[in-house]
């Protein structure tokens, strides 16, 4: 009997001694103190951390929402800090996909334009992004719901509009920024399996902060955040 085939990971994010410092002088504040880490593809992590940590200044950073002060961001083995600009936009409209507390979703736009806006934005032609929107709200279990707009819809169905808006794409990697905060429990533990099933079924890479013990729970590891440094659970396959 021959021994199984171990599984190669390979690193989709890699923080390298990343800083970040806003303000100048006397005003100077360090958000971020040299911190590395690394997340696999196919990672579901939960980042936890309390307030002013710089959790959020991180996911910023993968989110290719701002830039380190100094150290290293690799996306797939590129240097996100030698992109222009405009290349760090097309990183973030092609590869990464954005969950938030608040939904973000456009209040007199039915569900189903809300989930086309990203294919909008790419020149993704009608027909086309008409077809991915309904497959994604077909996919968070929303097909009968493309005419509703947000105020009529629940706060968890509008979480779910938000998470086939950030599937839509098709993205390598998911940032969820407190993606159950306007929840309760049941709403809450909805959303964190469907998280979980894109996760395990598509393969998609997931770095979510939370506050909730409960909700990070889900994740394959909790990486920690305190004043500025990642406490543990930065590799992957280390203890959290």
């Amino acid at each position: 009997m021959t021994a199984a085939t171990p599984v190669v990971r390979r690193p989709v994010i890699r923080l390298e001694a990343v800083t970040k410092i806003y303000g100048a002088g006397k005003a100077a504040m360090q958000a971020l103190r040299g911190i590395d880490l690394s997340i696999d593809d196919s990672e579901f992590v939960a980042v936890m951390g309390p307030s002013g940590s710089g959790k959020s200044t991180c996911m910023n950073i993968l989110g290719c929402l701002d830039t380190p002060t100094s150290g290293s961001y690799l996306f797939e083995g590129v240097s996100v800090g030698r992109l222009t600009r405009n290349q760090r936009a097309l990183l973030r409209r092609g590869y990464i996909g954005f969950i938030f507390q608040g939904y973000n979703l456009l209040d007199r736009t039915s569900a189903l334009e809300n989930v086309e806006l990203p294919l909008i934005y790419r020149g993704t032609p009608a027909a086309e992004r008409h077809d991915r929107a309904l497959a994604a709200l077909n996919a968070v279990g929303l097909d009968g719901w493309k005419d509703h707009t947000p105020g009529e819809l629940s706060g968890g169905q509008q979480q779910r509009v938000a998470i086939a808006r950030a599937i839509v794409t098709e993205p390598a990697v998911l940032l969820a920024d407190e993606p159950t905060g306007n929840l309760d429990t049941t709403r809450s533990r909805e959303i964190m399996e469907l998280l979980n099933s894109f996760n395990r079924e598509r393969g998609i890479t997931i770095v979510m902060v939370t506050h909730d013990a409960g909700m990070a729970a889900y994740a394959q590891r909790i990486v920690h955040f305190v004043d500025g440094l990642v406490a543990k659970g930065g590799q992957h396959g280390e203890s959290a």
